[in-house]
């Protein structure tokens, strides 16, 4: 039981948000973050019963917990280090998927570029119109991981006007063109495990944003 454990946090680790956010979380903290309104009593008994099972035996995670995870993202568009965490577990473990632990620019997986791609357009809106009302992500982080060919040139047109009035928009739109560097086309579609990796993406570049956004400030 120990060493399916210590399995279990080897495949959840991420990169936290916060320091003082759980390195090792306890399995209710998880629960919470797949519950409406993260509500503990909300929480599906059976899926609760089978990633138990998995977490002290070391067998696969229940194949309803990305589902689980991406509605509940779908519900108020939050990605944090918990639910992209569980994400991450799930596509190691069960996919056999390789997933890194913080920003991966190498990987050419498309539902992670994608992921990638969205964090940055969504920073370029926040630089060019600082304190806006609603985002690119409270209107359509569904969509665009879900259905991204109807999304992202839509999203790409109105980033242009962004990087215009944003004071950083040069090093936006560069950032924008490597992740389209190895992007043939935007799919019709993403499966479930494609959306799992895009919320990895999007919450390890919103990260890496953070972290330069930061550095940057402290420097003036």
């Amino acid at each position: 039981m120990y060493t399916a454990l210590l399995r279990h946090f080897d495949d959840l680790a991420i990169e936290r948000t916060w320091d003082n956010e759980p390195e090792f979380p306890a399995m209710w903290r998880l629960l919470r973050e797949t519950a409406a309104q993260g509500d503990l009593d909300n929480v599906n008994p059976a899926l609760a019963g089978a990633f138990m099972r998995a977490i002290l035996t070391g067998s696969p995670y229940p194949a309803s917990l990305p589902a689980a995870v991406i509605t509940r993202i779908r519900a108020d568009q939050t990605v944090n280090s918990l639910r992209a965490a569980m994400l991450k577990a799930y596509l190691v473990r069960n996919i056999r998927k390789e997933v890194s632990v913080s920003l991966d620019t190498s990987s050419t997986d498309i539902g992670y570029r994608l992921g990638r791609l969205f964090a940055v357009l969504e920073k370029v809106q926040q630089e060019a119109i600082p304190g806006a009302n609603t985002t690119i992500r409270d209107r359509y982080f569904g969509s665009a991981s879900a259905t991204p060919a109807v999304v992202f040139p839509q999203l790409l047109r109105l980033a242009q006007h962004h990087i215009e009035k944003a004071e950083y928009g040069a090093v936006s739109d560069r950032r924008i063109e490597e992740i389209l560097d190895t992007v043939q086309a935007f799919p019709k579609h993403l499966s479930l495990e494609e959306q799992g990796m895009f919320a990895i993406g999007y919450y390890q570049q919103r990260r890496e944003n953070y972290r330069k956004t930061a550095k940057t400030e402290g420097e003036d």
